[in-house]
């Protein structure tokens, strides 16, 4: 079954989290799909695969994201705090029990932040997210956000930063190295780890492809 089906499926079981659904889906922004609705349940569903208790994993997948701040805003490394704020007030009014182990997680997610998770829920919570940044989705995610901010594909004179420093704000290319490329060791379970360790897999074959038709082999 794949995560987005795994998570509907626990939602739709669940009235609790049926009704977390509703109140949250008009929160999600609509001109983001890195951050949408599709994003938040993929992500419900790979914290369960990294072994979330669904009903804690998918509330703390829906909230997650709820405040949203560009990767450029000054406030980003904020942004986890304050949707675990609001995690709490929402789950609060709909009678939620566990709220501080779903809202902990929430803070804790943020790779800007750099925290470690302080529970089992954390782990899930931040490696299920992180796996949104990496593979087939990830070069999606990676584009849209680098387009979102202005920013050029690569460096057209030296795309694999070679004589300059890496620059992801200006060039897209370079957040593969001073990020994505990194982020399996990064991960905290093992479930998710092998699956980060894959989609890396295809991120390097497509930046082997994209040199091949640069005329500019990667290094």
């Amino acid at each position: 079954m794949n995560p987005r089906t795994l998570a509907l499926d626990t939602i739709a079981s669940d009235p609790r989290l049926s009704a977390l659904l509703e109140r949250v889906t008009p929160l999600l922004p609509q001109d983001d799909p890195g951050h949408d609705l599709e994003h938040c349940l993929r992500v419900a569903g790979w914290a369960m695969r990294c072994g979330g208790e669904p009903r804690d994993a998918v509330a703390a997948a829906l909230l997650h994201d709820v405040v949203n701040l560009e990767k450029n805003d000054p406030r980003r490394a904020e942004a986890s705090g304050l949707s675990a704020a609001r995690a709490r007030d929402i789950l609060g009014e709909l009678g939620f029990e566990g709220v501080d182990l779903i809202a902990d997680a929430i803070e804790d997610h943020s790779y800007s932040r750099g925290a470690t998770p302080r529970s089992p829920l954390g782990d899930a919570l931040q490696d299920a997210d992180r796996l949104e940044a990496v593979g087939a989705l990830g070069l999606f995610r990676t584009v849209s956000t680098g387009t979102r901010m202005g920013a050029c594909y690569f460096h057209p004179g030296d795309p694999w930063a070679e004589a300059r420093e890496h620059d992801d704000l200006r060039f897209t290319v370079d957040h593969f190295f001073t990020k994505l490329l990194r982020l399996p060791a990064t991960f905290r379970t093992a479930v998710g780890r092998a699956e980060a360790e894959r989609r890396v897999t295809f991120m390097r074959g497509f930046l082997d492809q994209l040199g091949d038709e640069l005329g500019r082999p990667l290094p």
